[in-house]
């Protein structure tokens, strides 16, 4: 019997990524970055700012899937590196318990968030980022928004696929939606 065995285990090629979306869900990490005072409440919220393929601008959290024998915590930090820069300086938090876990559906309306390529279940964070985040892959900027700011209506508009939903549980969960 020959042996096949992956020296890079967790990357999919195109076409193997999009059978496996037809008929799988895939494990995905969302993160939410912020800026904490000294007490621990939240100052800021960072949002990645971005352009769709038909020319919106979009503004996203930290997000990416988990790969196959990856840790959670692993995954969160790749994704928080890879998008934030890194020099960052996340604080994954001691617990793994995500505030939420988002059911993402090709078909839109079943839940809030709609992901139109896959099934997706995302683990969702809030994590404190204390150093210089400088945005990498696709994301043209990071912008900061104080938590008021970014429930806005202005800001929301621009947060596709429910992630603004999201965005409004971290908050809520975090104490700073009354």
């Amino acid at each position: 019997m020959a042996d096949f065995t992956q020296t890079t285990p967790g990357w999919l090629e195109a076409d193997e990524l999009s059978a496996a979306r037809a008929q799988l869900p895939v494990l995905y990490v969302n993160a939410v970055p912020v800026r904490v005072d000294e007490g621990g409440e939240v100052t800021h919220v960072g949002l990645l700012l971005g352009i769709d393929s038909d020319g919106t601008v979009t503004r996203t959290l930290v997000s990416g899937r988990v790969q196959y024998h990856e840790r959670v915590r692993d995954a969160l930090l790749r994704h928080l590196e890879k998008d934030l820069g890194p020099v960052a300086l996340p604080r994954i938090p001691a617990s793994l318990q995500p505030f939420t876990v988002a059911e993402f559906f090709p078909t839109p309306g079943i839940t809030p968030y709609h992901d139109p390529r896959q099934h997706a279940v995302a683990l969702a964070y809030i994590v404190p980022v204390a150093g210089d985040c400088r945005p990498r892959q696709d994301a043209l900027d990071l912008v900061w928004f104080s938590p008021e700011e970014a429930i806005s209506e202005l800001v929301q508009q621009d947060m596709p696929g429910g992630q603004g939903v999201l965005l409004k549980q971290a908050l809520a969960h975090a104490g700073c939606l009354i």
